[in-house]
């Protein structure tokens, strides 16, 4: 029996990991923390519950007992630069994350508990005066996954001369969301496993899309 945590559902990243996990018959229950009901978890009650959550810093006991036999968690939660202001941005990219591990750390501190943070490609540990604070347009890899098309957001109209050449030049930058999806689902149910090859960051930790693209087999 396998449970797991998922942020993000109703994004384009989220949306694959959570058609991988509703696919799988090793995940039994699947708790989705979002701030709007999930469109996409209809039909499937028995798998998955759709936990309404105003606050992403803050977790109370009542709620971390409901997500205390979680094994792992799949955080798809982000948000553009260009949507909020920059105090807001760091917020939700940096505090939102790291309030989380903290607290599901304390759900079964006794066995291993994996956090999958879902970052950009050019995310860098060592920043110089020119990196920018980006988030990165995600909507470029719609057409390589149907099966979430319908509950994916409109692309404005305006995006769309952009996606072309972005995919383009950048394609061995980025990993298609369906395959994403089944990694991010595989890697959070992996007991914190350090991950191998030489294209793992971090002492194990940190997957680029090189590693992903590899190990999907792209």
């Amino acid at each position: 029996m396998v449970h797991l945590i998922l942020t993000g559902a109703t994004g384009l990243i989220g949306s694959g990991v959570l058609q991988q996990m509703l696919a799988s018959d090793a995940i039994t229950r699947i708790s989705i923390l979002s701030r709007q009901p999930v469109k996409m978890t209809e039909g499937h009650e028995d798998k998955v519950r759709v936990i309404i959550c105003k606050d992403f810093k803050n977790y109370d006991q009542a709620l971390l007992d409901e997500l205390e036999d979680a094994q792992g968690c799949v955080w798809a939660l982000g948000v553009s630069q260009n949507a909020v202001d920059k105090a807001k941005y760091f917020e939700i990219t940096h505090d939102y994350p790291l309030d989380a591990a903290k607290a599901f750390s304390t759900l079964h501190p006794s066995s291993p508990f994996t956090f999958d943070f879902v970052s950009d490609e050019g995310a860098t540990q060592d920043p110089g005066i020119l990196t920018a604070m980006f988030g990165r347009v995600k909507g470029q890899t719609e057409k390589d996954h149907k099966e979430i098309h319908p509950f994916i957001p409109a692309q404005p109209w305006w995006k769309k001369p952009l996606i072309a050449p972005i995919d383009t030049v950048y394609q061995k930058l980025m990993t298609p969301t369906k395959p994403l999806g089944r990694i991010l689902t595989e890697l959070a149910m992996s007991k914190g496993e350090p991950l191998q090859g030489k294209d793992i960051q971090m002492e194990g930790t940190v997957m680029p899309n090189t590693a992903f693209r590899r190990v999907a087999g792209l």
